[in-house]
């Protein structure tokens, strides 16, 4: 079938960019709906602009289907020819997020539905001892310790190069992740893949904080968008400015034990309630924790080992959350193998180290969730047209 004409105009919908004002409004923290759509012949295309002073995937609206896979730079690979590959997967996800097929595709009509497609790339730490560009990390970004609560499945910790795949559309995310791989394997294998999913509109309403798979609503505390710049966003070094740090965590859920937890326990465990996701402070959602108020019996709402309290730091530092979940397996009984890829963005991965340190103290959640993968990456910024992600450090 002959491939449709494309114009290259591209207009900003309001409805689309409304969807990012509700979510402001509402606090939850996303973002920036910078959605464009693309007029063919027959019908728009939704897109996600590649180019930007950050990446995209990060504040952008959340899409319905993830993969993050990581890949492990083969020995005796330089910067020099690192470059030359990120510079074509940079190119590769510019054209599948407009959607156009990249070059070399064999299946092009694939390419041609994104369903607002984003590919963001992160760079772990050992890459920079491979390239020779050790001195070019910075000192705030380390490893993350082994955590008591951690149970790590190696098959799904560390990594070299990040590469985070989103889209409205399973098939799309599919496809990019294929073009992607065949375009880095002269130099690269893969580590590791994991899919996720998440609750989108039209299941909420735009702004909504979605549910995961243990039914609790995931990303409440999210930042707002006018708090990124203080939560997200890196101001050095120069290479790094306007880029980020994320973290990966594989978390499964202890479903069959949940499940046969009653709903007021429930609801201890976490400081909320569930069914609303107000604090058991509070009436709504949004509503702030009072972590000083007692019952009659002289004893605090909030407990002192509850999820919402032991996940706030002292000093005010957050993350921002880009919550997915995973559902893999069934074992023969029944039993699934189920969880949260908690992606986590801050400027600095020591604020999710001690906040991850004092769930790990005290936090009644662990007993119902196991950390099974964990990894790390720095987030370098966008790129200008014509620009490739990593020119900052490799350029």
């Amino acid at each position: 079938m002959a491939d449709k004409p494309m114009s290259r105009r591209l207009i900003l919908t309001g409805g689309l960019a409304a969807v990012g004002g509700a979510a402001a409004a509402t606090g939850v923290g996303v973002l920036r709906a910078r959605d464009e759509v693309v007029e063919n012949q027959d019908e728009p295309i939704v897109v996600e602009p590649f180019h930007g002073r950050h990446q995209a995937g990060i504040a952008t609206v959340p899409q319905g289907h993830v993969a993050v896979l990581a890949l492990d730079v083969a020995e005796g690979v330089d910067a020099d020819r690192f470059a030359a590959v990120l510079r074509m997967l940079s190119h590769d996800a510019e054209r599948l997020t407009r959607g156009e097929a990249a070059l070399g595709d064999t299946e092009p009509q694939l390419a041609t539905h994104p369903a607002r497609l984003t590919v963001t790339f992160g760079f772990g730490y050992a890459l920079f001892d491979k390239l020779d560009l050790a001195d070019r990390r910075p000192d705030d970004f380390t490893v993350l310790p082994e955590f008591t609560v951690d149970e790590l499945d190696p098959a799904f910790v560390g990594g070299d190069l990040m590469v985070q795949i989103c889209s409205d559309d399973v098939t799309a995310v599919a496809h990019a992740m294929r073009m992607l791989v065949k375009d880095s394997r002269s130099i690269m294998r893969v580590r590791w893949v994991q899919r996720g999913f998440r609750q989108t509109t039209p299941v909420i309403e735009p702004g909504a904080t979605p549910r995961n798979v243990m039914g609790q609503l995931d990303g409440t505390s999210n930042p707002t968008t006018d708090e990124l710049d203080a939560v997200v966003w890196r101001d050095g070094p120069d290479w790094l400015r306007d880029g980020s740090t994320m973290v990966i965590r594989r978390i499964r859920a202890e479903m069959e034990t949940w499940d046969a937890v009653d709903p007021a326990a429930k609801d201890m465990v976490i400081g909320r309630r569930n069914d609303t996701g107000a604090p058991l402070t509070g009436r709504s959602e949004h509503d702030e924790p009072d972590f000083d108020a007692v019952d009659g019996l002289r004893l605090p709402v909030i407990a002192a080992n509850a999820h919402i309290r032991r996940a706030r730091l002292s000093d005010g530092r957050r993350i921002f959350r880009r919550a997915y979940n995973y559902d893999d397996q069934l074992t023969p009984h029944g039993i699934p193998d189920t969880g949260l890829l908690f992606i986590a963005y801050q400027s600095d991965v020591t604020t999710f180290v001690d906040m991850q340190r004092r769930i790990d103290e005290a936090d009644m959640l662990n007993s119902w969730v196991t950390p099974v993968g964990s990894a790390e990456f720095l987030i370098p910024p966008g790129c200008r047209p014509g620009g490739w992600i990593g020119e900052t450090l490799l350029g």
